[in-house]
């Protein structure tokens, strides 16, 4: 019996660290990956800029982010520069130089398409989030599902009533990997998750879930709920009590 007291204050303690850590890990985490780019953009930027120009050079201490404040500005000129008419000339004569290169032109193009698709048309990479029975009968595997588009590979394996359509599976737990398949549009299954709690779910090989949506019915009326936290029917209970009270007679 003595030695109940003291179990339970190890197991607070326990609890508390388990708690404190759980808040300060991802923060701490957070701020080491951006004080990390910073760093990095910092020792890529700075030893181009004349002395004179850097704090660096006046203050007894390094500046973090001048770097990439410079970066972002050359960045933003550079960008203004090409959108006018002497810009994209200068530009277009710059990748016909490239494209005369046999290594450097298929790199640039690349790299030059992946960045236009991905900051130029956000709506079109990924439209929906589903599950594809993949690699065998029983097993769902996480896709990302893209935009139908008319392609030669669906012309080629054209299935009449049943269009092909592009679905990228990423693996757990760097999403920037996976496969691209064409699964006929009747075999994947639609999820009315979005697509950042897709990718979470893949992050955290499962671990964390986002909340399944369900409609709690209270007197008479649709509340929208989540299967987490399915207490809305008793948080509107005192609500309810309440209306059927005052809609009792004064005796």
């Amino acid at each position: 019996m003595a030695d109940a007291p003291k179990t339970s204050g190890m197991t607070r303690l326990r609890n508390y660290f388990l708690t404190g850590f759980v808040v300060c890990a991802p923060l701490a985490i957070t701020a080491y990956i951006a004080w990390s780019f910073i760093g990095w953009v910092d020792s890529w930027v700075k030893p181009y800029i004349p002395a004179r120009y850097s704090p660096d050079s006046y203050l007894p201490f390094p500046v973090p982010g001048f770097g990439l404040i410079v970066a972002l500005i050359l960045i933003t000129l550079i960008g203004f520069l090409t959108a006018n008419i002497v810009g994209r000339a200068i530009v277009n004569f710059g990748e016909r130089l490239l494209g005369r290169m046999p290594l450097v032109r298929g790199i640039y193009g690349s790299l030059k398409q992946i960045f236009e698709t991905v900051l130029s048309n956000k709506g079109d990479m990924f439209r929906q989030v589903g599950l594809v029975e993949y690699p065998r009968k029983g097993v769902w595997s996480l896709v990302f599902v893209a935009s139908e588009k008319e392609t030669e590979i669906n012309q080629k394996l054209d299935q009449e009533g049943d269009p092909l359509i592009a679905v990228f599976m990423p693996c757990t737990p760097n999403p920037t990997t996976g496969f691209l398949m064409y699964v006929p549009k009747s075999d994947i299954v639609p999820l009315d998750m979005t697509i950042e709690d897709g990718a979470k779910l893949i992050v955290s090989a499962g671990l964390v879930a986002p909340e399944v949506k369900q409609m709690v019915v209270v007197n008479g009326e649709p509340i929208e709920g989540t299967l987490a936290n399915p207490s809305v029917a008793a948080l509107a209970q005192p609500a309810r009590k309440s209306r059927t009270a005052s809609s009792r007679p004064n005796k």
